[in-house]
């Protein structure tokens, strides 16, 4: 019997073999290729509405057309949320078509527009190079930060990685340089929950200025940022098309279902109440212990976020001084005794000086609060001043 290969056998092996070795290292641009920053726009979600940026590199005569995206994590990954709460959560590097890359964004009627980067031959390769190196699994993952190493900051990080001080950030498009805490109320509303929880959580750090390059931690500022930016003293931008052409997402709130809503309403029901305990001379225990305790478990989770986790935004936040931690522990004191003990004048003081140090350090810009605290601030101050009156009893 004669031992021999078919054509079709043959040339399905070598071309396993060409691919394999086309696929070991990375292949070389041609003068066709293009590489450029995709921005999209805000959308719905909380962690969408700040919009997105990733970087495409295009070679019509490589049949090259990918998308490499750094705002990829994944739920299933082990302690994903824990990670999320200690500050130690991992992104990573994806690649994919620009087709799919696209039809998410088609689904949500999101707009996309292209910053065509003008760059050498030379540069291309050397970012192209720097973008399947990274995407390499031994090098795909890095720890996120929100303000200071996300999907669009990064664009920042690589162009200066890349070219050093070739690369010129010029801020003089910007009316002012905004804290951080600025920058996020410009893309949700500060009476919304999603903000009020964000302001509680975050801490005196990011009522810092940010640098210009800082302001690229939001995608539109990175867009806005590309058409003001050097390299080798030329304009780095070459020209900018729309991909996607919506309109911008509008997010209409219902003012009932606001936390101001919900706060003024709690200061006009804790009036009440104190007003009918002030005129029977007695205590409504079950809301000193509500309000006590909800303060004191908000501020137990603020405490932590401060000292036991990795977060850059967390740290020095003095929320602490109205949500007292302390206070998860007197609720159960006030909630069983109808007499209050003889400390608790001391403690309510406190507490009341605490509020008036907080209000202060509002003054002096030393951190910025959410003015939707400002009502949950009087409820609180009500009640302590007429707890001080009914200690004395």
């Amino acid at each position: 019997m004669k031992f021999g290969m078919k054509p079709k056998s043959l040339l399905l092996i070598l071309s396993l073999l060409v691919g394999k070795t086309m696929f070991s290292q990375v292949p070389e641009l041609s003068e066709k290729s293009q590489i450029s920053l995709l921005t999209c726009a805000a959308g719905d979600e909380v962690y969408t509405a700040f919009g997105h940026s990733a970087f495409r590199v295009q070679d019509s005569v490589l049949g090259i057309d990918v998308v490499y995206n750094y705002g990829t994590f994944d739920f299933k990954k082990p302690n994903f949320y824990l990670n999320f709460a200690k500050g130690r959560l991992i992104y990573s590097l994806s690649r994919s078509t620009f087709d799919d890359f696209l039809f998410s964004y088609e689904l949500e009627k999101r707009w996309i527009k292209e910053q065509i980067l003008d760059l050498s031959l030379e540069q291309r390769n050397q970012m192209f190079q720097f973008f399947e190196n990274n995407y390499l699994p031994q090098n795909r993952d890095y720890l996120y930060d929100p303000l200071l190493n996300n999907c669009s900051s990064i664009t920042g990080t690589i162009l200066k990685n890349q070219f050093g001080d070739k690369v010129v950030f010029d801020g003089s498009y910007l009316e002012k340089q905004y804290t951080f805490r600025q920058l996020v109320r410009q893309f949700l509303k500060v009476n919304s929950w999603s903000m009020f929880g964000i302001d509680l959580a975050f801490g005196s750090p990011v009522d810092r200025k940010a640098t210009v390059q800082e302001h690229m931690f939001m995608p539109y500022y990175a867009m806005e940022q590309i058409r003001h930016t050097t390299l080798d003293r030329k304009p780095l931008l070459k020209r900018e098309r729309t991909i996607l052409d919506y309109s911008e997402h509008l997010n209409q709130t219902f003012f009932p279902l606001t936390p101001l809503f919900w706060f003024i309403l709690l200061l006009a029901f804790t009036g009440i109440i104190t007003y009918f305990d002030y005129r029977h001379q007695t205590r409504s225990r079950w809301l000193d212990f509500s309000l006590m305790l909800i303060t004191g478990l908000a501020g137990t989770v603020l405490f932590l976020l401060w000292v036991a986790t990795d977060h850059t935004s967390t740290p020095r936040n003095f929320n602490v001084l109205w949500a007292f931690p302390l206070n998860a522990f007197v609720a159960f004191i006030f909630a069983f005794q109808d007499k209050l003990p003889q400390w608790s004048t001391k403690y309510l003081w406190t507490a009341l000086g605490l509020i008036g140090l907080m209000l202060l350090l509002w003054i002096f810009k030393v951190q910025i609060f959410s003015p939707v605290l400002i009502p949950l601030l009087l409820t609180l101050a009500i009640r302590y001043v007429y707890l001080i009156r009914y200690s004395k009893l």
